[in-house]
């Protein structure tokens, strides 16, 4: 009897897991880019985002509820669509995205290295996308308990933070509307530049879905641990956003390329290495949780017959799809030791846009044909879809 993946994960883990993987490295680097659009109403710009997502989080948490199993997306286009091309092309994405975005972080840890110690580049890069390789392979278990304890280590970063511009945050009680209420068509168009941006720290609850097959109870624990997720990284953005327009001045700010090091740096006397190294943690988590993702999607497309068989195949001391995984792990490493990435990665971005687009419409699909033809049932996934294409259709005339 073929070995089968380890369903070892509960409530909390999968929760730190999706807040792991929507935070990555995104709050660490974009909120100096929103900043640069945005102004004072940046708050109000991740704002925007979180709703924006949330369309597309309820539609991935009733179809994690109905359809619970690994490679979720390919199985959700398929089960609303019986279309293998396209649910192949699915799959080939969300990998292809998930590979990109690891080379991506791989080749930006050396950034934040190079602070800390000297090392050729090729060897940082080969070095870290080995070991992470290593540990996905080890075991779910012991990949997510390394997630969880880098998320800790992530948050602590934001609570450093805010904890930092505590003097400062008083000042948005004083005046509310001056950090949420836009009182012009230009402002009202940074925002939504703003959360154009703000967008993408986000992505990531998408990836909890692939872990189905590794969770107890996953009809109520992913349906819940999405939700909860995106509430708990929502807040957190929204308060730094919060602390970055009141602790810091806006030319400071606006554009920093290490934008909550500044914060805290402009604001006590704690040491920016430490910052550093926190900001590696954060791109390290990020790495690790695509490596994982994209060989669960690969594993969930083979089991189905939409991949080689051989990617299905689970080892049966580590529970883990091992071959699956070293194929991503090689993937990532050649990419970004060999590839120009930044045309490439905005290519995968619009192409996860469209990934979300279907699951809104597979939703919308699956509602109708099973008769849940209600107003929410109906207009939810549907303004999701709509709002995702018209985020694609963005990106792509810019």
């Amino acid at each position: 009897m073929p070995t089968s993946l380890n369903r070892s994960l509960n409530l909390a883990q999968i929760t730190l897991y999706g807040v792991g993987s929507i935070i990555g490295a995104g709050i660490y680097v974009l909120l100096g880019e929103v900043a640069l659009v945005s102004g004072k109403l940046t708050p109000l710009a991740f704002l925007v985002a979180a709703f924006v997502v949330s369309f597309s989080a309820y539609s991935y948490r009733h179809m994690a509820r109905r359809l619970p199993y690994s490679a979720g997306e390919v199985v959700y286009v398929q089960e609303a669509f019986s279309w293998t091309p396209l649910a192949q092309l699915v799959g080939a994405t969300i990998i292809l995205s998930g590979i990109v975005s690891s080379a991506t972080l791989a080749r930006g840890f050396t950034g934040y290295f190079a602070i800390l110690a000297t090392l050729p580049d090729a060897a940082t890069i080969s070095l870290l996308v080995t070991l992470l390789t290593a540990l996905a392979i080890w075991g779910v278990r012991q990949s997510v308990w390394a997630a969880m304890v880098t998320t800790a280590i992530e948050i602590f970063g934001i609570a450093l933070v805010i904890w930092a511009s505590r003097t400062a945050l008083p000042a948005f009680f004083q005046a509310p509307l001056e950090y949420l209420a836009p009182t012009s068509i230009d402002a009202w168009s940074g925002v939504g530049a703003g959360a154009f941006i703000a967008f993408y720290a986000f992505i990531g609850f998408e990836d909890m879905v692939n872990m189905a097959e590794e969770v107890k109870n996953p009809k109520t624990n992913l349906f819940a641990g999405i939700l909860l997720a995106l509430i708990v990284t929502s807040t957190l953005y929204v308060v730094v956003a919060l602390c970055a327009v009141t602790a810091v001045d806006l030319a400071t700010i606006a554009g920093a390329k290490a934008p909550l090091a500044v914060i805290v740096e402009r604001n006590t006397d704690f040491p920016v290495a430490v910052m550093a190294a926190i900001s590696l943690v954060a791109v390290v988590n990020g790495a690790l949780l695509q490596i994982i993702m994209c060989s669960r999607v690969a594993y969930g497309m083979a089991k189905r017959g939409l991949a080689p068989r051989r990617f299905a195949h689970v080892h049966p001391r580590t529970q883990t799809p091992a071959l699956a995984t070293l194929t991503v792990g090689t993937l990532v490493l050649v990419f970004a030791l060999s590839l120009p990435l930044v045309t490439l990665a905005k290519l995968t971005s619009t192409g996860i846009l469209a990934v979300f687009t279907l699951v809104n419409a597979s939703l919308l699909a699956l509602n109708w044909r099973d008769g849940h033809r209600t107003p929410t049932r109906l207009l939810l996934p549907l303004a999701g879809a709509g709002l995702c294409l018209a985020f694609m259709i963005t990106q792509v005339v810019t």
